[in-house]
């Protein structure tokens, strides 16, 4: 069986005999990598002794939390019979995985997703797939880098900063809005590294992060300004996965 028939066999916006709700492959990726991160936050969580480091794992953590909330009310209107999503699809699974105590049941999250992608016949088609509307694509990938950027441009910081005496990013909160601030190029300048790897980390994050969030706009403004093109592009997706 060739990829392109595997690829022909994806229902994307629907429900499948055994329950499972598909939306759409650039999501599921995006679902995938945020659920990565979250078990990688369940080992940062293990590792780290310092409380304020923890703090900041467990700031990023409820943003997560937050998008497989969403992941699932919108799982929820695609299904055709709730009852088959919540029972034989997983969705007990994905609804359990939301309560921040059970974040261990979001591994199952990755599997769903490998699975649907060996159902494409492997992550190489799987990304061609991810990016032939290159406007969703790239949003999600952009949208992860900048969630990527936030949390460890954010424990960096605090890791190199929390023991200065002059330091003024002494708290979770302190370096995580120190990198919402500077990300977004607004720059209040009432939190700043003074240490030498302080000011490295920050030169790294003003160029990266700023990029980031330059090139998340652009996609964004892209996508509200041309909604004719983004319309035509989905549909032209969605007739080569049919």
């Amino acid at each position: 069986m060739t990829d392109e028939t595997k690829s022909d066999r994806i229902a994307w916006g629907s429900q499948t005999d055994d329950g499972q709700v598909l939306l759409s492959m650039p999501w599921e990726i995006f679902v995938l990598g945020t659920a990565l991160l979250s078990i990688t936050n369940l080992f940062l969580a293990v590792f780290i002794s310092n409380p304020d480091l923890d703090q900041v794992v467990a700031i990023m953590d409820s943003m997560l939390t937050v998008i497989f909330a969403i992941d699932f009310v919108r799982r929820l209107r695609v299904a055709q019979d709730d009852r088959a999503y919540l029972t034989r699809g997983g969705g007990w699974l994905d609804l359990i995985s939301i309560i921040p105590m059970l974040r261990i049941a979001r591994i199952l999250r990755i599997v769903r997703v490998t699975r649907e992608i060996g159902r494409m016949g492997g992550l190489e088609r799987a990304l061609r797939v991810f990016f032939a509307n290159k406007a969703t694509g790239g949003l999600f990938l952009i949208l992860l880098i900048a969630i990527l950027v936030l949390e460890f441009g954010s424990l960096a910081v605090l890791w190199a900063e929390r023991t200065d005496p002059n330091a003024n990013i002494t708290t979770a909160e302190d370096a995580v809005w120190y990198l919402i601030v500077t990300m977004s190029t607004v720059g209040y300048g009432d939190q700043y590294p003074v240490t030498s790897v302080g000011r490295l980390m920050g030169s790294l994050i003003i160029v990266v992060g700023v990029g980031v969030f330059g090139t998340l706009t652009g996609f964004l403004a892209n996508v509200f300004l041309s909604p004719s093109e983004s319309s035509e592009a989905q549909a032209e997706t969605a007739s080569q996965a049919d």
